[in-house]
């Protein structure tokens, strides 16, 4: 295997592992603080501290001539991803959230056919359609409780913002510093959930104590910084329905990590959708005879 397929194997499994367990760190995280201030929180640290590392490529952001970009990145990858995701988590159970949330590798499959002309074929709606039945399978058990339509709402909000925000970023990419996006898009969605929290929450109701700390820094560095400098590098690279295929794992791991840390069962729907998401990411990925043929005969 070629250094290339590696690293990118090395950075899909990192990026799956990280998001699947910011889950159940993120849902902890709100029991010490309101959602949008957490979310704020988060994004501006992130931002902030990211922006340090890339002081010497300074002049690579052009800000004069691509604000617009960092703002509508801002918009729906932070302000409509982490922003919607904090509050509606807590009008519904993880689980269902979960399902209505990873809509999106389906959404970006059918956004980059329409939009990046990437090629739809049979076999792919059917690989997408099988892996989000395996997430269905996979958050079965954890679908219980009483179901808020709001909360359905912030849970489809969150999963079309992520996929238009994901596409955008392929449109721009090479136009961008792709780490200085990272970057400014979190300092001006974190700014604006900042300004939207100090009106609608309660500021001393965040409790500062060592677990939300811990939880705030780890979603700020590892959940939102260095696991979208993957997602978007991956992004850059391969086509956008193929890379967030993998996606699907996330709610794998996070049930997986709630079995060995929290005791929770090992149910059949969980073997059973471990086994369809596995199927849809092989199926999304399988090359076409034709385009390796021409490769062979080069």
């Amino acid at each position: 295997m070629r250094k290339g397929n590696w690293t990118t194997i090395i950075s899909l499994i990192l990026l799956v592992s990280i998001w699947g367990s910011v889950w159940p760190i993120y849902k902890y995280a709100l029991e010490f603080s309101p959602p949008v201030l957490f979310a704020a929180s988060r994004s501006l640290i992130a931002g902030f501290l990211f922006s340090l590392v890339l002081i010497p490529m300074w002049k690579q952001v052009k800000l004069k001539e691509t604000w617009h970009i960092y703002v509508i990145s801002g918009f729906f990858n932070v302000i409509l991803f982490y922003g919607f995701q904090s509050i509606g988590l807590k009008y519904l159970p993880s689980g269902l959230y979960s399902v209505i949330v990873y809509l999106q590798p389906v959404l970006v499959v059918i956004f980059a056919w329409v939009i990046l002309k990437e090629p739809l074929t049979r076999l792919k709606i059917f690989g997408v359609l099988l892996g989000f039945l395996g997430v269905v399978m996979v958050s079965f058990d954890g679908m219980s409780g009483k179901i808020a339509p709001i909360g359905i709402v912030f849970a489809l909000i969150t999963s079309i913002g992520w996929a238009i925000g994901t596409i955008y970023v392929k449109v721009k990419t090479g136009v961008v510093h792709a780490l200085w996006l990272v970057a400014l898009q979190n300092i001006f969605g974190g700014l604006c959930m900042l300004v939207v929290g100090l009106g609608m929450e309660d500021l001393g109701a965040i409790q500062w104590n060592w677990s939300f700390i811990i939880c705030l820094l780890y979603g700020a560095i590892f959940g939102v910084s260095f696991s979208f400098v993957l997602y978007f590098r991956l992004i850059g690279k391969g086509e956008a329905g193929k890379v967030s295929s993998f996606t699907f794992l996330v709610p794998l791991i996070a049930v997986l990590l709630g079995t060995i840390f929290l005791n929770e069962p090992f149910t059949l729907s969980l073997l059973v959708g471990m086994f369809m998401i596995l199927l849809s990411i092989y199926l999304i990925n399988k090359p076409r005879k034709a385009v390796n043929e021409v490769k062979e005969e080069e």
